[in-house]
This record gives structure tokens, C-alpha cells and sequence, in this order.
């Protein structure tokens, strides 16, 4: 009896394994590729004329513009952050260095939302400092100081949790022997901890590029959603949809969709080399 069963083991498991496999392409189909398909049908539903009226019409372009710059702000401090955090935990032992590592993953547990609202009781007109930024003629909530802001706080962990965990595997020897040749702290780390470190840094940059870009939550709150001012590419699909422009709504979504392709693309691309 024993033996009958288990010759039957390996004919039960490829089973099971078609199964499982066949039951994650469906759902990925239904829950992934269907919204994704619907998204670009109805963004084209009345041809590609009006497909580049809605794309290029000047809020959109102002959203898109918004958008770019807040990302390119963002993601270079992100970067720098990420890989200053990472090399203080990794590399050195101080006192306050496991609340270090909880702080960088606090946007983590908090709701980009409520992040907002912490941004304007500080920084807002009625906030602790909005009577002195008013005083300085200083303007943070409902401008792009404020979207830049709360988008570095959302996206603040990806990069450092990405490049922790490696600075952590390899350890100090190397840098330990490139001090006694003689090298200089920036010698160290542009000849021995970057190469070593370059393709998590690089997922990293990604996975904060596309957080950034996508970002609602928060910066609905300190933005204001001014139509044609602080409305980034995701409030003004929102807008949109709420000025009852279903296919202009589709087709800046669809900009966001290409985004978020190309960043899983790379993504995928940085983590085969990443595992090389």
C-alpha cells in the first residue's frame, strides 16, 4: 500500500502544480491584465484624434509636467537618503540605531493620508509653522514644496530597504582593507561599496520612481488639487473623472499604466541582475 502510493506521488504533484500554476495565471488575467486592457480600450474608444486632444490638452500636460518634476526631486534625495541610512546601520554600531531603522520604515505603516494631515498642521497657515513661513512669505502647503515633501516621506524606505540588507550581507572587511591601502572615504565608497551595491540601488530608484509618480493619498491633502496648479497626473485623473470626462480620465490613467509597465519591466530586468 505504501508503495502504491507513493508512485503516485509525482503524477498527484505535477497535478497540483498545473493547478496552482493555472489558477495564478486566471486570477492575474482577471484581477491584472483585464483592468489593465480596460484601461487602454476605453482610453482609444473614440479614436486616437481624441486620445491626443486629451493627452495633450494643457492641464494634462500641466499634470504630466507636475508630476516629472516632483519625481525628479524626489528620487535623487530619496537615493542619497536611502544610501546614507543604509551605510550608517550597516556599517557602524551607535546608540539609537534600531529606532534609526524603525523610523525608515515608519511611511510604511502610516497612511500616506495621514501623513498629509501632519504635513499641514506643521506647515499649513493655522500649522506650528505657518505663521512664520507666512511672516518670510514662505508658501509650502498647496504648492510644490508640499507635494515634494509629503511624496519624500511616502517613498522615503524603498531605496534604504532595498540597499540595507546587502550592505548587511557583505559586511566591513572591504572597506576595512581599502582603508589600510590608504583610501579616502570617498575612495571607499565609489570603488568598493557602489559597485557592489549598484543594482539594489538601482530597484531601489525604480520602486521610488513609480511610488512617487502614483502618489494620491497625501498629496491630495497638502496639493489643494488646484486645477491646472497642484494637481499631479493622478488628482487629475480623479478630476476628471469627476467633470464626468470618462475618456480623458482614461487616457491620463493610461500614462500612468505605460509608467508603471516600464517601471515593472525594469524592475524585473534589475532583479535578474540583482540575483546574478
Amino acid at each position: 500500500m505504501t508503495v502504491t502510493t507513493l508512485t503516485h506521488l509525482p503524477g498527484q504533484s505535477r497535478r497540483g502544480e498545473r493547478l496552482l500554476i493555472g489558477l495564478a495565471v486566471s486570477l492575474s488575467l482577471l484581477f491584472i491584465a483585464a483592468p489593465l486592457a480596460f484601461i487602454f480600450a476605453r482610453a482609444f474608444s473614440r479614436g486616437w484624434e481624441v486620445y491626443a486632444a486629451n493627452i495633450l490638452h494643457p492641464m494634462t500636460l500641466h499634470a504630466i509636467w507636475l508630476t516629472t518634476i516632483t519625481a525628479i526631486i524626489v528620487v535623487p534625495l530619496n537615493v542619497a537618503f536611502g544610501i546614507a541610512a543604509a551605510w550608517a546601520v550597516a556599517k557602524h554600531r551607535f546608540p539609537g540605531r534600531g529606532i534609526l531603522v524603525t523610523m525608515i520604515e515608519i511611511p510604511f505603516s502610516i497612511s500616506p493620508i495621514i501623513a498629509g494631515i501632519c504635513y499641514l498642521l506643521l506647515y499649513g497657515r493655522q500649522g506650528l509653522l505657518g505663521p512664520w513661513l507666512q511672516a518670510n512669505d514662505l508658501q509650502v502647503m498647496f504648492a510644490l514644496p508640499g507635494i515634494v515633501l509629503v511624496t519624500m516621506f511616502v517613498t522615503a524606505p524603498f531605496v534604504a530597504r532595498e540597499v540595507l540588507p546587502l550592505m548587511q550581507a557583505q559586511g566591513t572587511e572591504q572597506e576595512e582593507a581599502a582603508v589600510t591601502l590608504g583610501a579616502n572615504g570617498w575612495q571607499i565608497f565609489t570603488r568598493v561599496t557602489l559597485p557592489n551595491i549598484k543594482w539594489a540601488l538601482l530597484y531601489g530608484a525604480v520602486l521610488c520612481t513609480a511610488r512617487a509618480v502614483g502618489e494620491f493619498g497625501g498629496v491630495s491633502v497638502v496639493s489643494g488639487n488646484i486645477r491646472g496648479q497642484t494637481n499631479t497626473l493622478p488628482l487629475h485623473v480623479e478630476l476628471l473623472f469627476n467633470d464626468l470626462n470618462a475618456v480623458g480620465a482614461f487616457a491620463a490613467a493610461s500614462t500612468l499604466t505605460l509608467i508603471a509597465i516600464v517601471a515593472l519591466l525594469v524592475k524585473a530586468v534589475l532583479e535578474g541582475r540583482k540575483a546574478g
